[in-house]
């Protein structure tokens, strides 16, 4: 059997292909663009298209594609085959061009753009990501060269997630040189955020999943009364992986590890069915690209195995949902980590500037962090003890803190806590030293080690909003401190003074205890700390004062740019609790309030056969039992009557701000309406009526 290092990145134009293949200039030009920003010749693009080109027929590919991430949060890609016109004697010549490969062009229009395209203004330009290495993605359609491209209109507008991302990066890299500056720092040329996304996801057995028109239509379960066993045993958190997912796992892994993606962990989460999988930390684009690749290929791999993978955020009711946990780090390319505190943080003057910065810069934008992580799936997971709460804090632990209320008290730090020596009690265990602080997984934005977690971000979303936002947000508070410290006679001295004032003035939005209590939901609200519990009370931040000055100053986004997003966000809001309204209003109607009166008339004619077998006989409980499926099939049915109204009004409200919330004020309340009695009758009814898999059945028969 061969070992995965015989085979890892085997599916990627890498350093090593490009080095084997490409001549010495063209080498050289390349990595002058991917490091200086030095725009790509025409000769070196035309040979590394040709080489790119070579090396994808040599693997068996045909076609090739511009792959983007347009504003649906999904990727897209149109295949182009290689061959051009027949030449003379009738043969296909392959050819790629270096055109080819910087630029494409697509339908600006018929993607989300908020506005930012008319329907009938349709050029869109897709351009070259070469940051981002190309890769063959395995189809039915046959191996498929995918070049990561970032994708813009015709009149310069990002219409994607990548390209705010890239922009996002140089702004931070910018900044972070000129505190690096400070310290004397004059070997790094360029710092770049890194990213490890964790991907949480359930694994269901697609046979029952197309029984069940709510997760075909819209990834969740609008219908389901809790089954008899939940998560409440925990026995399913990292216990044994079953044959039959394991085998999955493997797969996914070797398809993932060919594409150059480092998986690195894999194990049961703490769901029944809910499973996560972790790859090893990447440059943030790479990253962004790596993490659709794991969704993509998690979907694809299901399928081979009769399974089908949900990644909403929150497909089962009463059990936890998904999320995608981004952690995140600045890494210079000298091996840097500006987030590494060392065994002394205190006596760190580089970290501790770097680590205020960041607690200013989550303070001053801590409603346009949470937007970053608003959808409508997100909505009903943060808050719910599974994920963190919807206000966004900063966990430090107990070393960083002990040195944050050192800088309070005095203006500098003198100690840092060390971790105590781990004494199991058990002689044949080793005794090693702990680390200074425990974990908090109630925290959406916690500092673990030697970067930051934040945890709020949904199993479905394209980790890329929430990292421009970090790097931007980080990238002004790194700006406005070398500002104030570029010229000082004394750094040491200048930074502590400048540390000391930012944690007095930032130093609320620290908390290091439980943020699933109702005790810190009302000191946050002393605190004065946002709450937006939904996407709809998130949206706003995108167009505030604040967030348009600090992007425009970064050349990240536009003003139109933004208010674009923010329509989008409203309308793919409302569209999606649409969907789901229509779903139940379709479900209860065609399926399951018709099964419930079959089961009621089995029921009716059964007291009168036992009635005219016996006149004596009692029928107290049938009676009372079907007096109870009654009321609640005419609950339902008036619940469904209502939600079909109250969608409708809601649909026909043109401002889509107004329509969003008209959605979440209105049709949520009236779906939950539907959705008790439904749940109500699941629990009576014989299980043989009933139209769709339970619970029980979609977590544990896998």
């Amino acid at each position: 059997m061969p070992s995965v290092a015989d085979y890892f990145g085997i599916n990627v134009f890498s350093e090593a292909q490009m080095k084997e293949r490409l001549s010495a200039s063209a080498y050289e030009a390349l990595h002058r663009t991917i490091d200086e920003g030095v725009e790509l010749t025409k000769d070196a693009a035309a040979e590394i298209a040709e080489a790119m080109k070579n090396w994808a027929v040599e693997k068996g590919a045909t076609h090739y594609t511009h792959w983007f991430q347009p504003l649906t949060g999904t990727t897209a890609e149109k295949h182009d085959s290689f061959i051009s016109a027949p030449d003379a004697e009738g043969k296909i010549i392959m050819e790629f061009s270096g055109k080819e490969l910087i630029k494409g062009e697509t339908d600006g229009s018929s993607f989300p753009s908020g506005g930012l395209r008319a329907t009938f203004e349709a050029r869109g330009y897709t351009a070259w990501d070469c940051t981002s290495p190309a890769f063959i993605k395995p189809s039915s359609a046959g191996p498929i060269l995918c070049i990561p491209t970032a994708f813009c209109s015709y009149t310069g507008e990002a219409l994607d997630k990548k390209t705010p991302l890239l922009r996002s990066m140089e702004a931070i890299n910018e900044q972070a040189l000129r505190i690096l500056r400070l310290f004397g720092n004059t070997t790094s040329k360029r710092v770049m955020p890194s990213v490890g996304a964790e991907q949480e996801y359930f694994l269901i057995d697609r046979a029952k999943y197309l029984q069940r028109p709510d997760l075909i239509f819209t990834g969740r379960t609008l219908f389901g009364a809790k089954p008899p066993k939940g998560q409440e045993m925990d026995d399913h958190y990292f216990g044994k992986i079953r044959e039959r997912i394991g085998a999955f796992m493997k797969d996914v892994d070797e398809d993932l590890w060919r594409m150059g993606v480092s998986s690195k962990t894999e194990h049961n989460e703490v769901a029944p069915a809910q499973h996560e999988l972790a790859p090893i930390y990447a440059v943030a684009n790479v990253a962004a690209d790596h993490n659709q690749l794991i969704m993509e290929t998690l979907k694809r791999m299901a399928k081979r195995h009769n399974l089908r993978c949900l990644l909403h955020e929150k497909p089962f009711a009463g059990v936890n949902g998904s999320g995608k946990h981004n952690n995140w780090s600045l890494v210079s390319d000298d091996g840097i980590n500006l987030l590494n505190p060392g065994r002394h943080p205190h006596k760190n003057t580089c970290f501790m500037l770097v680590l205020a910065c960041i607690i200013e810069a989550v303070d001053k934008h801590a409603d346009l962090l949470r937007e970053s992580a608003a959808d409508a799936g997100n909505d009903l997971r943060l808050g719910a003890d599974e994920a963190p709460p919807a206000i966004i804090s900063v966990f430090l632990g107990d070393q960083l803190e002990d040195i944050v209320e050192q800088y309070i008290r005095s203006g500098s730090a003198t100690t840092s806590i060390t971790g105590d020596v781990f004494r199991s009690g058990v002689s044949t265990l080793p005794d090693f030293v702990k680390d200074a602080t425990d974990r908090n997984r109630t925290s959406p934005f916690a500092f673990t080690g030697n970067k930051f977690e934040f945890r709020a971000v949904g199993s479905n979303d394209s980790i890329s909003e929430a990292n421009v936002v970090l790097n931007a947000i980080v990238a002004e508070a790194f700006c406005r401190a070398a500002d104030a410290l570029e010229g000082s006679e004394d750094i040491t001295a200048a930074a502590n003074e400048y540390i000391a004032k930012l944690f007095r003035e930032h130093g609320r939005v620290i908390f290091n205890g439980d943020g699933y209590s109702k005790e810190w939901r009302e000191e946050a609200a002393r605190r004065g700390l946002p709450n937006r519990p939904t996407m709809v009370d998130a949206v706003p931040a995108l167009t505030t004062e604040s967030t348009v000055k600090l992007f425009e100053k970064f050349k990240i986004f536009t003003e139109p740019e933004l208010l674009s997003r923010s329509e989008i966000a409203y309308e793919s809001y409302a569209k999606t609790v649409n969907i789901e309204a229509n779903t139940m209003v379709d479900m209860a109607s065609k399926m399951l309030i018709p099964a419930v009166i079959r089961y009621a008339g089995r029921l009716a004619r059964s007291i009168n056969d036992v009635k005219a077998a016996c006149s004596s006989a009692n029928t107290t409980i049938q009676t009372e039992l079907l007096i109870k499926i009654n009321d609640l099939v005419n609950e339902a049915g008036r619940a469904v009557e209502k939600l079909e109204e109250v969608t409708v009004s809601s649909r026909t409200i043109e401002d889509a701000a107004l329509r969003a919330k008209a959605y979440r004020d209105d049709v949520i309340p009236a779906m939950k309406a539907l959705r008790d009695p439904i749940d109500s009758l699941e629990m009576i009814v014989d299980k043989t009526y009933w139209p769709v898999p339970t619970y029980g059945q979609l977590l544990f028969e896998v």
